[in-house]
């Protein structure tokens, strides 16, 4: 009797019904492909040695020159160090602004349009179509040393690896900025500088603390030609790429008179926070409010076959908290963002790179940088716990338990849906006999009640028993650890047209 294979292209296809991604994998939780294989993400474990106060919206890693390794977490609280990712240094400047944790409406003195209320008051929520975003720093490294900008307190800092001393505001910098990036050429970007949320200033190379612009020196400033505001800048292969909530603008470095040329390379392709863009020696990618964009020195749209469950299912207004963390070992870029019914990130949708699909994972991260300079990816939960992922099995974060690895397809039909599919053996292709269970879900028609049969602890054959046009099935991991599951195939019989 004739097998029919259960083997699905690789990765999630989620835009529509469950009914379009027939012959497709529709929903996965901590999954991924590998040359076609389906294999379990692997787990995490905690890292530093005590949590972090606040919420953490950036991380970042770098080695100093000697070679020691060092993290910094920034959350809307405080800015902390973290020697050999252990060992947690409080380095909150003096002084320091605290931010939000959370987005909230901006009723403060001086929002709204002008004349809208009463002088002297604070703005009513009514009045007002905006938010103030939760609080993310800028985060990157001048030479061996920590630069940061929070937005709310507005000041460049520089910390210089004294674990008994807290970083420093950078003497001559702008103030009321929103954020930083340091260019290849070692000169400091300041984003939204001195109140200005289109202006860019940067200093003279190699020096921090020059920032005034004479004939001597590479200090400068522009301001962009935007209906928007800076979020976030980045280094690019071509130069610092600067990417307002509207649109994206390329910082090319020029010499002197004018040290950097601006230009817009993108339009209608805003990024939602400062942390939901990550990169690579070649490439940029973000989220924006309705959609993935790509610049490799062009700006494109990405397309993602996991849009709908992602953007239908977004609290847009705690968008400003998602963040981007790159698995370069994998080749893989996650996007953290909050659900709907969440005020907090606890999605996250992957990109696979390499084999351009896409996956998903269902539990919380705050922010968190790539392995390279540690062994592991580093990531942020908002308890402050730093884990380090990819290792173990164990999916745990303090008493939360967020179960097991699974992965399911959408709808397999004999021919059109049109007659009964009667199965009676499952024969699976499973690299671990016994690591994974295979549960089948049936139907008489697309939106009709849903039979469920197993799960079925698989052996070489099993046997099954259910009926109906349509049948979908769901791998989950029997236990915690590793599993592959290849071409299973099933064996059944066409039944009636009834």
């Amino acid at each position: 009797m004739p097998l029919a294979s259960l083997k699905l292209p690789p990765g999630l296809f989620r835009a529509g019904t469950e009914y379009q991604s027939a012959g497709r994998y529709y929903d996965a939780d901590r999954v991924r492909w590998y040359a076609g294989t389906i294999q379990p993400m692997r787990g995490w474990r905690q890292r530093a040695v005590s949590a972090l106060a606040g919420l953490a919206r950036a991380a970042l890693t770098w080695r100093d020159n000697t070679s020691a390794r060092w993290a910094a977490v920034g959350t809307h609280t405080k800015l902390y160090a973290l020697e050999s990712g252990v060992d947690v240094y409080d380095i909150t400047p003096a002084g320091f602004s605290t931010g939000r944790a959370s987005a909230s409406a901006a009723v403060g003195y001086g929002t709204g349009a002008y004349g809208e209320e009463a002088y002297g008051t604070p703005r009513t929520e009514t009045s007002l179509t905006g938010t103030l975003p939760a609080t993310v720093w800028s985060l990157d490294t001048w030479g061996e040393n920590l630069v940061a900008c929070s937005p709310d307190d507005g000041k460049l800092y520089e910390w210089t690896l004294n674990t008994a001393a807290d970083a420093v505001a950078i003497s001559g910098a702008p103030v009321d900025c929103t954020g930083l990036v340091v260019a290849e050429e070692r000169i400091l970007f300041a984003l939204g500088a001195s109140g200005d949320p289109r202006r860019v200033a940067w200093s003279d190379q190699e020096d921090n603390t020059d920032w005034t612009p004479v004939a001597t020196n590479q200090a400068g400033s522009f301001t962009l030609t935007t209906p928007g505001q800076i979020v976030a800048g980045r280094r690019s292969r071509a130069g610092v790429l600067i990417l307002t909530d509207v649109d994206a603008w390329l910082a090319q470095y020029q010499g002197p008179p004018f040290v950097y040329g601006f230009r817009l390379v993108g339009s209608e392709c805003g990024v939602v926070s400062p942390g939901a863009i990550a990169s690579t020696s070649t490439f940029n990618v973000w989220m924006g409010r309705s959609g993935f964009w790509l610049f490799d020195g062009y700006v494109k749209p990405l397309s993602c076959e996991v849009h709908d469950a992602v953007f239908g299912d977004i609290n847009y207004a705690q968008i400003s908290k998602a963040t981007a963390v790159v698995k370069r070992a994998f080749g893989e870029v996650w996007f953290f963002y909050p659900s709907e019914s969440s005020n907090e990130n606890n999605r996250a949708v992957v990109w696979n790179y390499r084999e351009n699909t896409w996956t998903m994972a269902k539990y919380p991260r705050t922010c968190g940088d790539d392995s390279g300079v540690f062994e592991l990816p580093l990531l942020v939960s908002p308890e402050g716990v730093v884990y380090e992922h990819e290792v173990g099995w164990d999916y745990v974060d303090g008493a939360t338990d967020y179960g097991l690895p699974y992965v399911e397809g959408g709808p397999l039909e004999i021919g059109l849906g049109e007659r009964v599919m009667m199965a009676r053996q499952l024969f699976p292709d499973e690299a671990t006999q016994g690591g994974v269970t295979a549960t089948f879900y049936t139907r008489f028609y697309p939106n009709g009640p849903e039979s469920t049969h197993g799960p079925y602890t698989m052996s070489a054959p099993t046997n099954v028993r259910f009926s109906g046009r349509q049948a979908r099935v769901r791998y989950t991991g029997s236990a915690p650890g590793d599993w592959r599951v290849g071409n299973n195939r099933l064996e059944g019989v066409p039944g009636s047209e009834r």
